[in-house]
């Protein structure tokens, strides 16, 4: 007979005969060996069953991180409630297993599980746990599990900080996130990115570059993680400057350049209207996902070069990757903006076909843009009669209704813009547009009554306004906006360059400026709209020869489009504004757009 093989010590701990413990060193390459594979996995579970090892603790932890990578967490749960007396580095693997493979619900359900089975947490624990709360802006449960941290003593654990940042800046809770970090004696890069980030991820991109500037300033060194994140607010600002430092930053201190910093760099150069060179990073990277490709897709497509995405689209297919959902919106958002009608209808039929992808709430949006701009109104709105309730959002309904204020089918347009409000009653963009639509088609007293509407809901018109970076330094202007101190010099210089435009050639169009003003009026309110007073401060403020870039929160009017295709003209700068659709890249009189927007 063999000797005993179990032997249990005073702590509960096991120790194994030599040929016990080879066995279970086997048994264990086994589980290593099944991977993250759920069938394999319960074979396995099968054989240590049969085999008497079903009971190690480190087998157990080994097979439930594994079954919740397989992301089976129904088995992860059965694997668990058959372990006896589990300890804390189960449970701590379990959490953090949950957490890491998106299953956050269940991360807190351990943690709590840990506390009845009077386990105390680590900052390994608390790490993984708070991680799971800010994934689902689990503000509440987050609060509760922060009080723990406090009263265990690991409040000043720079880890633990760092994921109660996150928590906080994830849940808009931002003035508290920067309360944590402020407090912070010590603050890793790992703090300094979820600050970063949440300033990001919460629309405050300047704030964002604001603390990069300060992360620098203070001597700390970034990361690849925090370049995604200051790239990321690049892109909502347009700030180019700031993404070509980053990039050349990357370039000289030799930082290795993954999948996700390329695609983040790709995108930042796209928004920014900066093509060419985000093709360069595309075209350097070793390889790409789909993301990536998607990514350069869109930055094709959102400057107006429809022809290059649908090349770069076929080559992808060549190449053998398969396109994802977001990557036909990409496609089919640049057949819209280029006016590439068969490409579009093939690409949107390719989706079930090819690829058995369904169409979802965006990819019908952009038909229904796509066919509206090119004037096919009737099967536009054909295709908006054949989607199901369900699929009828307003953002369908948006895009009809600017098709038929492109193409002046004013009684169309008021009926689309009608369906819209009933589908979203509190917008008050809504009401403008049908307002609009109704003072376009000469119906003055529908235009009263829509108005009247509006105040009596208390709804208001969202304010227009455009972003220009001159010096590192981001200046934002309203229309008719006189806060800054060279004021009367923007609107002299203004005046001057909008009669040189109308030597050229400009005349203004009325319709852009809101319709109870006399005619004198409209003028003047559409004389010093944003973007025309961004345009004037940026020609003022730089070097002849240098390009202008602009970005503006509302879709660019026509009057505006047409005068700064005069402007560059006399000024000889090229001008590129990004508007709340796409890029207009103005240059000799002409916008890449080719008036299409």
């Amino acid at each position: 007979m063999e000797a005993k093989q179990w032997e249990e010590k005073d702590e509960g701990e096991v120790t194994e005969t030599p040929s016990k413990s080879k066995s279970k060193s086997a048994e264990y390459e086994a589980v290593v060996r099944a991977g993250p594979h759920l069938r394999p996995l319960q074979q396995v579970h099968a054989h240590l069953v049969v085999s008497g090892c079903h009971r190690s603790r480190a087998l157990l932890t080994k097979l439930l991180t594994l079954s919740c990578a397989a992301g089976s967490i129904a088995y992860t749960r059965r694997l668990f409630r058959s372990v006896f007396d589990p300890d804390s580095f189960l449970f701590n693997s379990l959490i953090k297993a949950s957490s890491k493979f998106g299953f956050s619900l269940d991360a807190i359900h351990f943690y709590s599980r840990m506390l009845l089975s009077r386990i105390a947490p680590s900052s390994y624990t608390f790490t993984s746990v708070i991680k799971a709360c800010a994934d689902l802006s689990a503000l509440r449960v987050g609060r509760v599990i922060h009080s723990h941290v406090l009263v265990t003593g690991y409040g000043s654990d720079s880890f633990v900080q760092a994921a109660i940042i996150a928590l906080y800046a994830k849940s808009s809770a931002l003035g508290i996130a920067r309360k944590v970090f402020d407090k912070m004696p010590q603050r890793s890069v790992v703090a300094w990115n979820s600050m970063i980030s949440g300033y990001e991820q919460n629309g405050l991109a300047n704030e964002a570059v604001v603390l990069f500037h300060k992360m620098r300033e203070l001597g700390v060194d970034p990361d690849s993680a925090t370049f995604v994140c200051v790239l990321s607010a690049c892109s909502q600002l347009g700030s180019l400057d700031l993404g070509c430092w980053v990039h050349d930053f990357i370039i000289s201190n030799g930082i290795r350049v993954n999948v996700v910093l390329s695609t983040s760099l790709i995108s930042m150069f796209s928004r920014c209207g900066n093509v060419s060179r985000a093709r360069v990073v595309f075209d350097s990277m070793n390889e790409g996902n789909v993301i990536a490709w998607t990514a350069m897709i869109s930055g094709y497509g959102m400057n107006g070069y429809g022809v290059q995405a649908m090349e770069l689209f076929n080559r992808m297919k060549t190449c053998g990757l398969a396109p994802n959902t977001v990557t036909f919106v990409a496609v089919l958002s640049a057949c819209a903006h280029a006016g590439l009608i068969h490409e579009g209808r093939q690409a949107f039929a390719s989706m079930r076909k090819e690829y058995g992808l369904i169409p979802g709430v965006e990819h019908h949006v952009c038909m229904v843009d796509m066919l509206g701009r090119a004037g096919l109104l009737s099967e536009a709105y054909q295709f908006i009669k054949e989607l199901s309730p369900e699929e009828l959002v307003p953002a369908v309904w948006t895009a009809m209704l600017g098709a038929c204020k492109m193409h002046k089918n004013f009684d169309l347009g008021v009926e689309v813009a009608e369906n819209l409000i009933s589908a979203e009653p509190e917008n008050p963009a809504h009401y403008v547009l049908l307002s609009n639509m109704y003072a376009l088609a000469g119906r003055m007293d529908r235009v009263e009554s829509v108005r009247n509407i509006m105040i009596q809901r208390g709804l208001k018109k969202q304010v227009g306004y455009s972003t220009i970076d001159v010096n590192n330094k981001t200046y934002l202007f309203s229309m008719g906006d006189k806060s800054l101190p060279e004021t009367n010099e923007i609107y002299h210089y203004l005046d001057e360059l909008m009669s040189r435009c109308k030597e050229a050639g400009y005349a203004p169009v009325p319709e852009s400026a809101m319709h109870e003003l006399e005619e004198e009026e409209r003028e003047y309110a559409l004389r010093y709209h944003s973007e025309k007073l961004a345009v004037a401060f940026g020609l003022m403020k730089t070097s002849h020869g240098m390009t202008l870039r602009i970005v503006k929160n509302l879709r660019m009017c026509e009057d505006c489009h047409s005068s700064i295709k005069f402007i560059s003209v006399v000024t000889n700068r090229e001008i590129i504004i990004r508007d709340k659709l796409r890029f207009h890249h103005f240059r000799e009189g002409s916008c890449s757009c080719l008036d299409y927007w």
